[in-house]
């Protein structure tokens, strides 16, 4: 029997948010989000675009040590690739503007 595919960006952020429930998991992503930001600014200001190819390390390097160390599952990226993409920026963003916490807790989604 085959899982059910979630059909809606909104519900798959929320389901988002609950893959991504522990706070060092979430702080690995910001971190890993803010580098391929420095990265990608970096490599356009210098005309170094060999830099970007650091980009996919940068991201999925430190959420997939937040996945598979700390939060103990799977990486939605497997199933849901642009989805996903599209989330971690948004989560980024939201923790940043204090919509959301560090600590999964205090979300008030």
């Amino acid at each position: 029997m085959s899982e059910e595919r979630i059909k809606t960006y909104e519900e798959f952020y929320k389901f988002y948010l609950t893959e991504h429930k522990n706070k060092t998991s979430r702080l690995l992503h910001v971190i890993g989000t803010t580098i391929v930001f420095a990265l990608t600014i970096t490599a356009i200001y210098h005309r170094n675009f060999k830099l970007l190819w650091l980009v996919p390390l940068a991201g999925y390097g430190f959420a997939w040590v937040g996945h598979f160390f700390f939060e103990k599952n799977k990486p939605a990226t497997f199933k849901y690739p642009l989805w996903s993409l599209k989330s971690d920026f948004k989560m980024y963003f939201d923790i940043l503007s204090g919509k959301i916490s560090l600590d999964s807790s205090k979300d008030n989604i």
